[in-house]
């Protein structure tokens, strides 16, 4: 479209014109001046700001607009760039501002000019270009901000973050911000800018750390659980597991290799193979004793990382695990919680190898002072229904069904199943919005259904990184939080980044009632699905099953087996043993046995 068909077809409440190349223009004989000065001419059409990188440009229209509400801007690119007409690198035209105001009222300066990074894209002190420029009287516009490009790790990967640092950091603050994703600077001006610590919260829902603030620190250490006690969480989590020597302890995953540097480590002969436990092999905690993995380096995840987006790197090994009763220690002692989620996974299989992991969740509490306590709540959660079985009518404590795999609904009869179990669920993302290529294609019927039943949801997992999100909520993760708390009224967050959820429900927008701004509103499901012309569409995909009576109901625990006693706990794992009490034979033994094997029959 022309600048013309653009402000009339649109109406803008402001017009912005950037010039960005008069002096090539100018060498085929086409005057960005006149054009420009014809556009202003026109009555129909009102222009706010006219920009430019070249200082001849910008001279050449100064009297102009000198009194005129058009305001000039020069607009500095990199700092060793060569700016045409003074041939002069940008970065010494910045030490002359006085020079700048003599034809221009702002400057557009990319955002590293003001909070540079470091070789590793930490943030470094600020410079004094923003309050330079406002001894000038010159305006200060930051530009180059985008929601799906990497940014500085002392973000967390959060945009919202990134734009409250450049307006709300104690020191100054630019004019205007330049963003491709318009909804999140204007989220971040309006409804999180110099909300304060103490902020009160304007919407009820539930923050719930996984690993605690894993996205900042190596998942279920000290420091992931003390930073995500310091972002605002409302329920600290601990996925027990169980070592070789009975200690119930917290990590994210039954199999260190997913936490830590066991596979660089003395104990990598221990890799064994379980398909009760999954696909594929690992060395479990149960073939450790505690001690041994104290020993070990933790290891921060980076789901996303197929994508070149890692977590963290600075303090990715640090921090130290924690046993369950070191948990409830620091969780009872941190009065801004309202409770703890304790996980329990594979509970049959370790019943069967000799462990009690339900018994030890129930001494470690009884021992912390939980079972006898208010203040804060306990919720036991578990994919399966023997272990809630275990705990339902023993204590008060809150049960929590986790559904393992994404669904597109549950039938009443297996509502009521979990309803017999549960006063809360966990469901995914993907069950609330089901999405096809990254596109969310509509909305369930999950949600209002299992509310129905008086049964709080709570929805997993929410990531700050862009790549973890639909494409309908324009990579920023406060767009999305706030879809499924306005959109779908969910009960509750699990979030490897609390900070994100616990602020985005302290924001000033979220009690305006009906004068809410759009960039508060939920985005429609569906909605970018409709744009996609017919060739270009992704192949149709089958939708999510229904969670069915047989995908709850299970058959009790088994009995604790007696355990062999064994010393070996740190030098080479017992085989694990199967159901029918056969041993399991580990993966890196098969191979060396095949390999004898051919050898003798080569000989032969």
């Amino acid at each position: 479209m022309t600048v013309q068909d653009t402000y009339t077809q649109f109406k803008p409440p402001g017009f912005w014109l950037n010039i960005q190349h008069d002096a090539f223009y100018a060498q085929h004989n086409l005057s960005m001046r006149n054009f420009v000065l014809s556009v202003t001419r026109n009555v129909n059409v009102t222009v706010d700001y006219i920009s430019s990188p070249e200082v001849a440009f910008l001279q050449s229209i100064a009297e102009r607009f000198r009194r005129s509400a058009t305001k000039l801007v020069f607009r500095f690119l990199g700092q060793n760039d060569v700016e045409p007409s003074t041939n002069q690198t940008y970065d010494s035209l910045l030490k002359n501002l006085t020079f700048i105001k003599t034809f221009a009222s702002g400057i557009i300066v990319p955002k590293s000019y003001i909070w540079p990074v470091d070789g590793s894209l930490y943030l470094l002190p600020s410079t004094s270009v923003v309050l330079d420029a406002h001894k000038e009287r010159l305006e200060v516009f930051a530009s180059e901000f985008y929601n799906d490009v990497p940014f500085s790790f002392s973000y967390s990967y959060d945009p919202v973050a990134e734009y409250l640092k450049f307006v709300d950091n104690g020191n100054f603050s630019v004019d205007g911000v330049i963003s491709d994703f318009p909804i999140t600077p204007s989220a971040a001006l309006d409804c999180f800018a110099h909300l304060g610590k103490n902020a009160s919260k304007q919407a009820d829902l539930l923050v719930i750390s996984k690993n605690g603030a894993s996205g900042d620190f190596p998942g279920c250490t000290d420091l992931a659980y003390l930073k995500a006690i310091e972002d605002g969480v409302d329920v600290l989590d601990c996925p027990v597991q169980m070592t070789g020597d009975g200690t119930p302890i917290c990590l994210g995953s039954i199999n260190l290799i997913d936490s830590t540097t066991i596979a660089q480590s003395s104990f990598s002969n221990l890799t064994a193979t379980i398909p009760e436990i999954g696909q594929g092999s690992g060395i479990f905690t149960f073939n450790l004793s505690w001690s041994d993995i104290q020993s070990l380096t933790p290891v921060i995840s980076s789901p996303q990382s197929d994508f070149q987006l890692f977590r963290n790197p600075k303090l990715k090994n640090a921090g130290k695990f924690l046993t369950l009763s070191d948990f409830l220690a620091m969780a009872k002692n941190a009065s801004s919680l309202h409770g703890v989620l304790i996980g329990i996974e594979n509970a049959p299989y370790l019943s069967e190898q000799g462990f009690g992991v339900t018994d030890a969740v129930l001494n470690a509490l009884s021992k912390a002072g939980y079972d006898e306590q208010t203040a804060q709540t306990v919720m036991i959660q578990s994919s399966n229904s023997s272990v809630l079985k275990k705990f339902k009518g023993k204590t008060n404590y809150k049960l929590v069904y986790k559904v393992d795999e994404d669904i597109g609904g549950a039938p009443s009869g297996t509502i009521d199943d979990i309803k017999r179990l549960a006063s809360a669920v966990v469901i995914s993302k993907d069950s609330v919005f089901p999405k096809n290529a990254a596109f969310l294609t509509g909305v369930t019927n999950v949600v209002p259904r299992l509310q129905a039943a008086n049964l709080s949801v709570f929805v997993q997992t929410f990531s700050n990184e862009f790549t973890s999100q639909a494409w309908d909520f324009f990579s920023d993760a406060t767009v999305e939080i706030n879809s499924f708390y306005m959109g779908a009224g969910i009960n509750g967050v699990i979030t490897d980044f609390p900070k994100t959820s616990d602020r985005y429900r302290r924001n000033r927008c979220l009690n305006r009632g009906s004068k809410i701004p759009g960039y508060m509103s939920p985005v429609q499901p569906g909605g970018l699905w409709l744009l996609i012309t017919l060739p270009y569409l992704p192949p149709a995909e089958a939708p999510n099953p229904y969670l069915t009576e047989g995908d709850v109901v299970e058959p009790p625990l088994p009995p604790v087996a007696a355990k062999t006693p064994t010393s070996n706990l740190s030098g080479a794992a017992t085989a694990p043993t199967s159901p029918n009490g056969q041993p399991k034979v580990a993966a890196c033994v098969i191979a060396p046995l095949t390999a004898m094997l051919i050898a003798i029959y080569l000989l032969f």
